[in-house]
Formats: C-alpha cells, sequence, structure tokens
C-alpha cells in the first residue's frame, strides 16, 4: 500500500499527523502538488512536484494509484476517481469515502455548485477544529491498523 496526499489543499496539521503516522507504521507516502511542500527527511515520505493547472495534481495521482492505496483529499470527483479505481480516499476531516457515500457527496458538491453559480451564497467549509484533527488521526489510525493486521 502506498498513501498519496492531494498536498497542495492539505492542512499542515494533517500532513503532521500523516508523517508521524507513516513513520511509525513504515508505509510509503508521497505529496503531489504544483508547488514544493516542506517535510521532514524521512525514507518513507516523498514529494512529488506537477506542473501548475487544473486537475494536474489529481490527474498524477489517479495514474500512479494501484489498487489498495490511500488517497488523502478533499476533493469529491478526485475520490470518486480513486474508489473507481480500486483505492480509497480519505478527506482531512476524517471522512473514509466509501462506494456507499460518494454519489452522495458528488451530488451534494454538485447541488451547491450550482448555488454558487446561480448567485446564492453558500459559505465555506468551517474552520477546521481540533475534534476534526481528532477524528482524522483516528480514522487514518484504524485503517492503517487494519492494512497491518491483514
Amino acid at each position: 500500500m502506498h498513501i498519496w496526499v492531494d498536498a497542495d489543499a492539505c492542512p499542515v496539521v494533517i500532513k503532521e499527523i500523516l508523517f508521524r503516522a507513516v513513520e511509525r507504521s513504515k508505509i510509503a507516502l508521497t505529496l503531489v502538488a504544483n508547488q514544493s511542500i516542506r517535510f521532514p527527511p524521512s525514507r518513507y515520505i516523498k514529494m512529488l512536484q506537477v506542473a501548475s493547472g487544473f486537475d494536474v495534481a489529481d490527474n498524477e495521482i489517479v495514474k500512479r494509484l494501484a489498487v489498495g492505496d490511500l488517497v488523502i483529499t478533499g476533493d469529491i470527483p478526485l475520490a470518486a476517481e480513486v474508489i473507481d479505481k480500486g483505492g480509497f480516499a480519505l478527506n482531512p476531516r476524517g471522512e473514509l469515502y466509501t462506494l456507499d457515500n460518494i454519489k452522495e457527496r458528488l451530488a451534494m458538491r454538485d447541488f451547491m455548485d450550482t448555488l454558487r453559480s446561480s448567485g446564492v451564497q453558500t459559505g465555506g467549509p468551517s474552520t477546521m477544529s481540533q475534534a476534526d484533527r481528532k477524528t482524522f488521526a483516528n480514522q487514518l489510525d484504524r485503517f492503517l491498523t487494519q492494512y497491518t493486521t491483514t
């Protein structure tokens, strides 16, 4: 298994949780972004810098993804592609996207896009809370524990 991080929009605190987790679990992690991302020296962490542009990082992740890999992303269309390809997707707030919930998340995203394009102010996501960080860390730990014990 490999962990891929859609790193341009991933909060620093989530990356720090991931860095600690891969050191513990000894699972490879690649940060994919269109700009250089700082990370601690590690034999398990790499950076893949891609060209700037719409969905360039997402497309690179999907291209390199293997069945069973984990992708950390808040991008719902990317999460849907990951699931379709046999991977797993976890958002920075700790929600594991599945075949059961991804269609609903896509529909809600499309609905909100329609509202925004018609001029309705929908607001953005709430600030990441300590509870969100804990939820992410717990879900990641459960996922990695399940992976390393099977």
